[in-house]
């Protein structure tokens, strides 16, 4: 065995010295490239290099031709302009510079999709050193621009380039969301987040238009990953990071402007929600929405349309689209018809049991917070409550009867749900109709609260002790209903096995000084005779 292991000791620092090897006739090659341009045909070498299928010697490669061409964009020793092809170039009647630099720019372009091959390469190490050299050459482009133009009159950026960037990470084949969080450290930067959301939205309408609107999960997915890494300031004062410098023409720049940022991604969000998206995408947008999306928008009411599509769809979708609609209709003015009709259709059995109904039912506690509702829009809500609570989990009445409660409490004229009163021989028959969609045609003024009642002989005492509240008068303070939104099943049961404990009971007793003294004690005699 010794002679094995020392064998593949042996065998691991080889491969070590090849690779350091390796590295540093790289480093060595891009010095005497830079350092002499009867050298340049060794770049055809680091080139090779960048082709390896070992991780290791690709690393070298894309640091050594990041070192190699940032240098030459510096000196500016690549062709600036249109590029001629390259048999023209060598064949034509240029310079020999014009030659070279024009050499160095096919090479450097060759490097470039060599880098954005890489973006495709299994091993997410590879991936992530084209990513990093890739931006490196944006930057590096942006401050000595390859074009050809007079830059007092536009502005420097390496738009095509990052485009290439944007395109390959959204793929349609592959799940690039490892990727897309490592490209995140970029979007800080406002100059690249601006055009990134222009490409975006480029992209998304090219690839979606030529397959005809057809659910394409996997790209929808890595679209909505990198837009969802998007974050938009809330003041223009905070855009300072920027890749490039624009000097004296700065300030009217684009990208430099908040209003041109938030036009962008709204354009960009509206122009990936025209589509048709998977299920799935729907509550994750959703629960995005209200905070990370319509706060950035220009024009928030331009969500309407998609807010009301996805409200209309049922279930949770329904339930999420409600925070959309809250902030539209509260602080935007929106009028959303049969609103309340469709709220109140949401009531069904299957809400106390969905991953949302804390949000769901505080978003309805404060969209029946109004004073001016009509008595029996809220009858119908406290009366339905009231008949799913029959069959609710104990974690869903701590939450829906103090919700019932604060009904009332804000709308006396309800009070009569409570105290109905009865004629001697009058038929108990519940006039409400729990299948009626309309809750002005549901009866429930006609009806009362039994159901609450009922629920006095539940089997969790916490449960049966919040439903006895109603035989009192309910007290003109309102339940918070905040703090029990979140209560789970497992927290209900640990907090009943907590008061289950035994206590140790307090008693009042004499301490027995005289019980082994005197002939009188019976225990005493006991111990004389023995």
């Amino acid at each position: 065995m010794a002679p094995a292991k020392r064998r593949n000791v042996s065998l691991a620092k080889t491969a070590e010295k090849s690779v350091k090897k390796a590295k540093i006739d790289l480093n060595a090659k891009v010095e005497i490239i830079l350092e002499s341009r009867k050298n340049a045909n060794d770049v055809f070498d680091v080139l090779e290099a960048l082709e390896s299928e070992k991780e290791k010697d690709v690393g070298s490669a894309v640091n050594a031709c990041s070192k190699l061409f940032c240098t030459l964009l510096e000196k500016k020793e690549l062709f600036l302009g249109k590029l001629p092809e390259e048999e023209e170039a060598v064949s034509g009647e240029s310079s020999a510079e014009e030659k070279y630099q024009m050499f160095m720019r096919h090479r450097y372009n060759s490097c470039v999709e060599l880098l954005l091959e890489h973006l495709r390469h299994d091993l997410h190490g590879v991936q992530e050193n084209a990513l990093c050299c890739l931006m490196k050459f944006a930057a590096a482009e942006g401050k000595h621009p390859l074009e050809d133009l007079d830059w007092t009159e536009h502005y420097s950026f390496p738009r095509e380039l990052l485009q290439s960037v944007v395109d390959r990470l959204l793929s349609k084949t592959t799940d690039n969301s490892l990727l897309i969080s490592r490209f995140q450290e970029f979007l800080e930067m406002d100059d690249v987040r601006y055009y990134v959301m222009s490409s975006i939205r480029e992209n998304v309408g090219k690839v979606m238009d030529k397959n005809k609107g057809a659910l394409l999960p996997i790209f929808q997915n890595n679209v909505f990953t990198l837009m969802s890494n998007i974050s938009i300031p809330s003041q223009e004062s905070e855009l300072t990071n920027f890749m490039v410098q624009q000097e004296d023409k700065h300030e009217d720049w684009k990208a430099a402007k908040l209003n041109e940022h938030k036009r962008v991604f709204e354009r960009m969000w509206l122009g990936f929600l025209k589509y048709k998206l998977p299920s799935n995408m729907y509550k994750k947008i959703l629960v995005i929405l209200h905070d990370s999306i319509l706060p950035h928008m220009s024009k928030p009411t331009l969500m309407i349309d998609f807010l009301t599509a996805a409200y209309e769809v049922g279930g949770a979708i329904s339930l999420l689209a409600l925070n959309g609609l809250f902030v539209l209709i509260h602080q935007h003015n929106l009028d959303y018809p049969d609103f309340y009709k469709k709220l109140y259709n949401l009531l069904e059995p299957s809400v106390f049991h969905v991953k949302y109904r804390a949000r769901f039912f505080h978003l309805a506690n404060l969209f029946l917070s109004s004073s001016h509702l009509p008595v029996y829009l809220v009858a119908a809500f406290a009366k339905r409550l009231a008949r799913l609570a029959l069959t609710a989990p104990p974690t869903a009445l701590l939450i829906v009867l103090p919700f019932i409660y604060n009904l009332i409490r804000r709308h006396p004229s309800c009070r009569v749900l409570i105290h109905k009163p009865t004629t001697e021989g009058e038929v108990l028959e519940d006039p409400y109709l729990m299948d009626e969609e309309d809750p002005v045609q549901c009866r429930a003024l006609e009806s009362s609260l039994w159901e609450i009642k009922t629920l006095q002989k539940h089997y969790h005492p916490d449960v049966a002790k919040t439903a006895m509240a109603i035989n009192t008068p309910l007290s003109g303070k309102e339940d918070d209903i905040d703090e029990v939104l979140e209560i789970t099943t497992h927290e209900l049961m640990e907090r009943d096995l907590k008061k289950s404990q035994i206590k140790n009971i307090a008693l009042e007793f004499e301490i027995a000084t005289e019980l082994l003294k005197g002939g009188g004690n019976v225990l005493g005699q006991h111990f004389c005779l023995d």
